[in-house]
């Protein structure tokens, strides 16, 4: 019998779809022209990345920051499939591949990444925007887009206290073994 974490990593292999919805995610909070990174540091990556990919966490997670439920589009077959339920990995529900998929983006011209002190800061290239945008209008991509503008809207808060926010919305991620799915 076949168990679910081999399941998700089977369906988990296709890294292009990660790298379009980091791209999809970084566009939603991109500065302009301040200067300003996107995203300061790869915990809040991480963190904004697990409300993304899992829609019904991302539901959750709207409904404590009081966002109206009209605004929250989530499919019915999305609340059900294999690729909604999280699997525990040896930091909590964070796809321990970030820096992986941030060197590739980066490699390809898509991302920049600095540092100051400690914290890696993440912007898109020009032509990493260009090619968020085309990849957030594919229909297959526009509810991440859309879902990541509202996590923008909604959750555009530091490291820390996202981090503090998604363990106490969710204290559930904390106490599972590792390999053992998490559904909300």
């Amino acid at each position: 019998m076949t168990s679910l974490a081999e399941i998700v990593t089977s369906l988990d292999q296709d890294e292009q779809i990660h790298l379009g919805r980091l791209l999809v995610l970084l566009a939603a909070f991109d500065r302009g022209d301040t200067g300003r990174p996107a995203v300061e540091g790869i915990t809040k990556l991480a963190k904004l990345d697990f409300l993304l990919r899992y829609p019904t966490y991302f539901e959750k997670a709207m409904l404590v920051r009081n966002v109206s439920p009209r605004r929250i589009t989530i499919e019915d077959y999305e609340r059900t499939t294999v690729e909604a339920q999280m699997v525990r990995y040896r930091f909590g529900p964070w796809d321990h591949r970030y820096r992986r998929f941030l060197n590739i983006l980066a490699a390809k011209g898509l991302v920049r990444i600095e540092t100051s002190g400690r914290t890696i800061l993440l912007s898109l290239t020009d032509k990493g925007k260009r090619q968020a945008s085309r990849i957030a209008e594919h229909e297959a991509f526009t509810p991440l887009r859309d879902r990541a503008r509202l996590l923008r809207d909604s959750i555009d808060i530091g490291a820390t206290d996202i981090m503090n926010f998604i363990y106490r919305t969710f204290p559930e991620i904390a106490t599972l073994s590792y390999d053992e799915a998490i559904v909300p």
